[in-house]
C-alpha cells in the first residue's frame, strides 16, 4: 500500500472515531438533559402534587374547621332561641292570683295552651283543688262557694244559692236544670232555655261547671246546683 494512501485510511478512521466520539457525546448530553428535565419534570410534578395536595389538605382542614364552627354557631344559635322561646313559652303563661268570693282563698290561674287552663284554688298556702279546661268548662263546689274556670281563662266565684238534686230548679238568667241523679256521685242536669236543652251537665265522680251566655253554673258530684250572673 502506498503512503498516500495509508494515510487517507487514517484520516477517515480519524474522522469516524471523531464523528463517533461527538455523537456518543451529544448523546450523553441529550441523556444528561432528558434525564435532567424528566428529574425536573417529575421533582416539579411531585411538587406540584405535594403542594396541590397540601392546598387542597389546608383548604379541606380550613371547610372542616368552618363547617365546626359553623355547627357550633348554628347550634348556639338554635340553643338560644330555644332558650328564648321557652322563655317566651314560660312568659305567655306565667300565673296570675284571683281572689275568691270567701275571701280567704285565692286562684292560680296558669295558661297551658289555646283555650287549656289551670286554676289551682289556694287556701292558707295549701292546695285545695284544681280546675282545669280541656275543650270544656269547668266548675267546683267549695264549701257552698262555688267557681268556675273558662274556656278563656276567667275564674268567676259566688257564695250561697245551691239546689240539691234531683229536681228541676229556676236559675239565673232565665235557665231552668232538671237534675237526675244516674249512679253514686254520678248527676245529671239539663240545662234548659226558651228553645229547649242548650246544654247537659254531668259530674262522673267530680263536679262540673258551665258558662251558659254569661251565666255561670256548678253541679257538684253530690247533685248541688247553683248559677250565678
Amino acid at each position: 500500500m502506498s503512503s498516500s494512501t495509508t494515510a487517507r485510511t487514517a484520516r477517515r478512521r480519524t474522522l469516524r472515531l471523531a464523528a463517533a466520539t461527538l455523537v456518543a457525546a451529544a448523546g450523553l448530553t441529550l441523556t444528561a438533559c432528558s434525564g435532567s428535565n424528566a428529574a425536573d419534570a417529575k421533582s416539579a410534578g411531585h411538587t406540584n402534587s405535594a403542594a396541590a395536595d397540601s392546598s387542597a389538605s389546608g383548604w379541606s382542614g380550613l371547610q372542616s374547621t368552618d363547617s365546626k364552627a359553623e355547627v357550633k354557631a348554628s347550634v348556639a344559635s338554635k340553643q338560644s332561641g330555644s332558650g328564648r322561646a321557652a322563655e317566651g313559652g314560660k312568659a305567655a303563661s306565667t300565673s296570675r292570683t284571683q281572689r275568691l268570693a270567701d275571701g280567704i282563698s285565692t286562684a292560680e290561674i296558669t295558661k297551658l295552651g289555646d283555650q287549656h287552663y289551670r286554676a289551682k284554688i289556694v287556701a292558707r298556702g295549701s292546695v285545695l283543688a284544681t280546675l282545669e279546661t280541656k275543650g270544656h268548662d269547668d266548675g267546683l263546689d267549695a264549701n257552698d262557694m262555688f267557681v268556675t274556670l273558662t274556656l278563656d281563662g276567667q275564674v268567676h266565684s259566688w257564695m250561697g244559692g245551691g239546689h240539691q238534686g234531683p229536681g228541676t230548679f229556676q236559675l239565673a238568667g232565665g235557665w231552668t236544670a232538671k237534675v237526675t241523679k244516674a249512679g253514686e256521685l254520678k248527676y245529671r242536669a239539663q240545662i234548659i232555655g226558651h228553645d229547649g236543652v242548650a246544654a247537659t251537665l254531668e259530674t262522673k265522680g267530680h263536679d262540673v261547671g258551665l258558662n251558659a251566655n254569661g251565666i255561670y253554673i256548678v253541679l257538684s258530684s253530690g247533685g248541688v246546683i247553683s248559677a250565678h250572673a
